[in-house]
């Protein structure tokens, strides 16, 4: 069953069912794996013995994305082994992917940074319809690619990130998440949105086609997403500017506002060199995510299912093979992980004394922010921009109070 929409309190509800079917006129479909043959593999039980329903809900990104791919990739695999269909609903951006699971049409959410935001209550999230969302991580997928970077047109000859200055950037509307990745590597710079021309995009293929399309010179996406394959095959083809963690300023500004962002190095994806890679940031994408109250055995499930059958997926799609499970995801989680999941991290041995103490904060993280959103309703200003301004500033004070970071530099 999917998740009662009853979670939080009425009023905003319906502003949330409005959303919901503006999103559904914009075009979000449902994508249905139908179920196939069951295969039964003697040491993997059927979604029966599992607790697990015969369907499954989960908002993604955009068809033609990595994240969508890895998702049709492991419904193919529920299907095979254990007669579980895997619904697909596909949101342009953060919020559309974020209100499914919220009014509990879908139990599961594969995007990406957008889940630590709404967890935080802050950007497109700081409004009196959403607020800090008891929001539980289940996995997440660090791959030999990158979560984000950005991408430019070739023939533009952008090498650096000096050279973006003046160059057209996408801003794509309702998705907060990549456009403050975007402002976070134009930091690395030292550039903001006021050293570039912004490009208002509607969504994430929007973005790379407005490249393509000579709408924009610059793009932010995951490094092996498909859409950038268009742009590496396009008359402008693809270049990807690359971020040294030798200058140390640059990542620190980066990490001030995205502290869930490390350095790295890509080795897949269009116009990267295998041997070489290149050097840029990642966090976890996708981030699969669920509400606090989703039930711990169909949690389980999942986290059980992506784990024994890696190997049958992570070369499926762009990007799954980050899904391998290891202790460092877990003791550099950013939100805390769901029951459901930690009793599998049990249950084959990952989940230490480390991993614990960092759930804890995470938990007491969350806390402090709920408690605060719930000090600050009552008194509230009608007016949104009121609104939206006093709830920062009463966030900030009572993270602050309790020596806590307050992403401050993301408002």
């Amino acid at each position: 069953m999917l998740r009662p929409a009853t979670i939080f309190a009425q009023p905003w509800q319906p502003a949330l069912a409005t959303l919901l079917r503006r999103a559904s006129a914009a075009g979000i479909m449902a994508v249905i794996l139908s179920a196939c043959n069951t295969e039964e593999l003697p040491e993997n039980p059927p979604a029966g013995q599992l607790n697990m329903p015969q369907t499954i809900a989960w908002s993604a990104y955009p068809t033609g994305t990595g994240g969508y791919s890895q998702a049709v990739a492991i419904g193919n695999i529920l299907q095979r082994q254990y007669g579980v269909n895997l619904r697909v609903v596909p949101g342009r951006n953060d919020v559309s992917r974020l209100a499914t699971l919220n009014a509990g049409r879908v139990n599961m959410s594969a995007g990406g940074s957008e889940a630590v935001y709404a967890q935080e209550g802050i950007l497109n999230f700081a409004a009196r319809i959403w607020g800090p969302q008891p929001i539980r991580a289940i996995l997440s997928n660090f791959s030999t690619s990158c979560s984000f970077s950005l991408a430019t047109a070739a023939d533009e000859e952008i090498r650096t990130i000096d050279d973006i200055r003046g160059k057209r950037v996408t801003f794509v509307q309702g998705a907060p998440s990549l456009n403050n990745a975007t402002t976070a590597l134009l930091a690395y710079g030292g550039l903001t949105w006021d050293d570039v021309e912004m490009v208002e995009v509607g969504g994430y293929n929007a973005s790379i086609d407005a490249v393509i399309n000579d709408r924009a010179d610059v793009a932010g996406g995951a490094c092996n997403s498909p859409p950038f394959m268009r742009l590496d095959s396009s008359p402008r083809g693809l270049y990807w500017v690359e971020f040294p963690p030798e200058n140390a300023e640059g990542v620190q500004n980066v990490r001030a506002r995205l502290p869930w962002y490390v350095p790295h190095v890509a080795t897949e994806g269009p116009a990267i060199d295998v041997q070489e890679g290149i050097e840029v940031f990642t966090s976890a994408y996708p981030l699969l995510v669920a509400m606090e109250d989703l039930d711990p055995d169909m949690v389980y499930g999942i986290a059980k299912v992506i784990a024994v059958h890696y190997d049958d997926y992570k070369a499926s799609a762009p990007g799954a093979n980050g899904w391998r499970i290891n202790g460092q995801q877990l003791e550099n989680a950013f939100i805390p992980y769901h029951e459901g999941a930690i009793r599998y991290f049990k249950e084959i041995g990952i989940w230490t004394d480390e991993a614990e103490a960092k759930q804890q904060e995470n938990l007491f993280r969350q806390q402090v922010l709920m408690d605060a959103w719930h000090e600050y309703l009552p008194g509230a200003p009608e007016d949104r921009a009121s609104f939206e301004a006093g709830w920062l500033a009463h966030r900030e004070q009572a993270l602050a109070a309790r020596g806590l970071i307050t992403l401050s530099d993301t408002q």
